[in-house]
Parts: C-alpha cells; structure tokens; sequence
C-alpha cells in the first residue's frame, strides 16, 4: 500500500510548525499539496526532518509553500537542502541563458561543420550510386529478377498521370515568353523575332528545366516518402530478411522510370511551351498560327532539339536519385519523412540547376550556342 506525505500542525509559545512526515515524492505529494494550499491560518516553521526520502517535486512543494507563508524550513537533510536551494534558484527571477560561443569561434565552427557534412553527405551518394550500379549488374545478369511491373507503374506514376500539369505549365510558360518577349523586342521593331525566342528557349532550356522541377516536386517527393513510409514500418528491412534486394525491388524501378519518362516529357513540355506561344502570337502579335508553326521548323537549329534531348534523362536521374537515396535514409520518426521529403526536393531541384549551368557552359564551348 502507498504512504502517502502527510502533516500535522504542533503549536508552541504561540506559533505554528507545520511537521512533514512521509515520503516527498512526486508519486506521493499530491494529497499533501492540496491540504496545503487549502491550509487557512499561517504556520511559522516547517519542519521536514521526518520526510525522506525527497526528490525535486517535494522540495518544490515545501519550498513554494515556505515562500508564501514566510515560513523557515527545519530539519532538512543535505539532500533536502540541495534540491530546496535548486528550486528557489530555478524561481528565481534572474534570467538564465544558455552558454553561447564566441561569434568569431560560433561562426567558423559552424561553417566547417557545414563543409564536412557537406563532404559527407557526397560520399554517402556516391556510395548510394555504386550501389545502383551493382543491383543494375546483377539484374543484367539476371533478367528474371527484374520487375517489369513495377517498372510500368512508376513510368505511369511519374509520366503519364504528369501529363496534364506538366502540359498546362509549359503552355502557359510559352504565353509568358511569348507575350514578354514581344514587349521587348517591339522597341527595335522585331516583334518577329518572337518566334526565335519561344523556340530555342523553349526547346534547349524551359521546356526540360520546367518539366525536371515538376518532376521533382511531384515524383521526387512521392519518392522520398514512399520509400521513407517503408523505411520507417520496416518493410524493407523485412525485404531484406526474405531474401529481396531494396534497391533491385524498390529503387531501380524509380530510377528507370525517371530516366526513361523525362525525355518524353521534356518534349512533351517544348510542343507545349511552343503552342503557347504560337496562340497569343495569333491572337496579339497578328502572326497566324501556321504561319508561327513553319517558321519554328525554319528558325530553330535541330541542335537546339538535341541539347533538351541530352539533359533530360540526367536531369531525371537526379531527381530520382535525390528522392530514393532521402527516403532510403529516414530513422527515428514520422517527422522524419516530412523531413527528408522537403530535403529531397530542394537537393534535386539545386542539382538539376548547376548541372543546367554547366550543360549551358560545355555545350557553349563545343559551338552549340
């Protein structure tokens, strides 16, 4: 049975103390506590010799007390007084601020903790990659194994159900361009020129820089919260124990599909952006639409085709790459996923624009500018 903190009240030469008998522990004072704060007359001394043991609620409970009685505290063990003069401290009005470095030893400290994770994190992708790598060998040499149905369903997951967004987006970046670019150019009498404009931007530039952001806010994520779900349920860890590759089941499908649909979807994304342009050419800049439409085939060097061509499926890597290595990489907790979902799409959606630099740069050097 529980014993319960308890008090009596013994007067002598016309004061009070308040005697404490029992344990002090925030099990056991809760009915002390509310006898306490009904108690009507004021008590002089409190003596808690008889109260053990005390823990840091009790010492709270007796110190609060004390204070508003005005009261002092006798018998207290060493512990006791320890944890009453821990409590009357945290009570205390001072302000307490935690311990905070030197500016010019914070900042540093915190930039070379940046690079080395920063160092770290590439060595744990790389390392990710090589695993790719090795599941794409042993599928190769074991064609069995691979699913083609899984395969199938991420390439509609990630193509064909993007369709519509995807289509409505470039049409409208290609009215924008258009529209723009008309302003602009109508000061030199070029309105024209408005053709060459939407068609090469919208073939070497826009149409797979746009679709691989899409992609990567929309597949990117699925990725990374997909793969963080089944991480956290441990389901892949049960893929494991029966004997079934994560990355052969789970990671290389994804991979392929992005591959394989960003291409499509990138052209997909230029005759759409084109489209745009070529309707508010007819309706605003008096540039027929068949017109429009033969002009781009005159305009536009098929090289310009070619270098879209050539960064989609990297750019789908990326993205692919980024939301399975994130996913594959949650612990802890559902927080977690929301986590390392948002880290997914930032690294993917960065990585895709350095890479856009620098194809922009090398196909710059070779003459394909």
């Amino acid at each position: 049975m529980r014993e319960w903190a308890d008090f009596s009240i013994e007067e002598s030469g016309g004061q009070a103390t308040l005697v404490v008998h029992g344990p002090l522990l925030v099990s056991t004072i809760a009915k002390l506590d509310t006898a306490l704060r009904k108690l009507p007359d004021p008590v002089q001394f409190i003596d808690i010799a008889n109260a053990q043991p005390i823990d840091t609620v009790g010492a709270w409970v007796i110190h609060r007390f004390a204070r508003d009685n005005n009261a002092e505290i006798l018998g207290a063990s060493e512990q006791a007084e320890i944890l009453i003069e821990a409590v009357e401290g945290s009570a205390s009005q001072a302000k307490i601020a935690p311990h905070r470095d030197w500016f010019f030893t914070r900042v540093p400290a915190d930039v070379g903790r940046v690079v080395i994770e920063f160092f770290h994190g590439g060595l744990k992708n790389l390392g990710f990659m090589g695993a790719i790598i090795i599941a794409f060998g042993s599928v190769l040499r074991h064609p069995s194994r691979f699913r083609f149905r899984a395969l199938v369903r991420q390439m509609e997951a990630v193509g064909v159900t993007s369709l519509p967004i995807v289509g409505l987006m470039s049409f409208l970046i290609g009215i924008v361009i258009a529209q723009q670019g008309a302003v602009q150019l109508a000061q030199f009498g070029a309105e024209t020129l408005t053709v060459n404009l939407v068609g090469r931007i919208t073939l070497r530039e826009l149409g797979v820089l746009m679709t691989a952001i899409m992609v990567a806010g929309r597949s990117g994520s699925a990725f990374a919260a997909q793969l963080g779900t089944m991480k956290l349920t441990e389901e892949v860890d049960a893929m494991r124990t029966i004997g079934v590759s994560p990355m052969e089941a789970l990671v290389l499908p994804r991979i392929l599909a992005s591959v394989i649909m960003m291409p499509l979807l990138g052209f997909y994304a230029s005759c759409m952006g084109i489209l745009g342009g070529a309707v508010l050419a007819d309706i605003s800049l008096d540039i027929p639409f068949l017109t429009f439409m033969s002009r781009i085939q005159e305009v536009v060097p098929p090289y310009d085709f070619y270098v879209g061509m050539a960064k989609a499926p990297v750019f789908g890597l990326i993205v692919a790459l980024s939301g399975c290595y994130q996913g594959l990489r949650v612990e802890g907790n559902a927080e977690e996923v929301g986590k390392r979902t948002t880290k997914a799409v930032v690294q993917a959606i960065f990585m895709v624009i350095v890479l856009d630099a620098f194809f922009a740069v090398f196909f710059s050097e070779i003459g394909w500018a």
